[in-house]
């Protein structure tokens, strides 16, 4: 999946449509403090290893992504969805090269 680098997106804080950087989210480590967290973590205190086994060959085929868009008007961040599945994924920016080449050929079609 290849997306442009620049899209023209509705803003949630300008409250109109536009131009958006778009980034991919870094993934964070989980919080320590959380109560089922300290749970899993004092269940694995005694044990030398998981408590339960891992099903071999279970895992997803890929990760989730969560894209962010930048306003370049007023610098916010937001993302939209709770992010989506895809095995590869490229974000790509316009080239002079491409835009030029097709300004040629609609001067031509006229």
């Amino acid at each position: 999946m290849i997306i442009p680098k620049k899209q023209k997106r509705y803003c949630n804080f300008c409250r109109k449509h536009t131009e958006h950087i778009v980034e991919e989210a870094k993934r964070k480590p989980r919080r320590q403090n959380t109560k089922s967290q300290k749970r899993f973590l004092r269940k694995l205190a005694g044990y030398g290893s998981f408590p339960k086994e891992n099903p071999k060959g279970r895992e997803k085929p890929t990760k989730k992504l969560d894209l962010r868009y930048k306003c370049t008007v007023c610098n916010k961040k937001h993302s939209i969805g709770e992010g989506f599945r895809v095995k590869k994924f490229e974000i790509k920016a316009k080239e002079a090269k491409e835009e030029s080449k097709a300004k040629e050929e609609s001067n031509v079609v006229k």
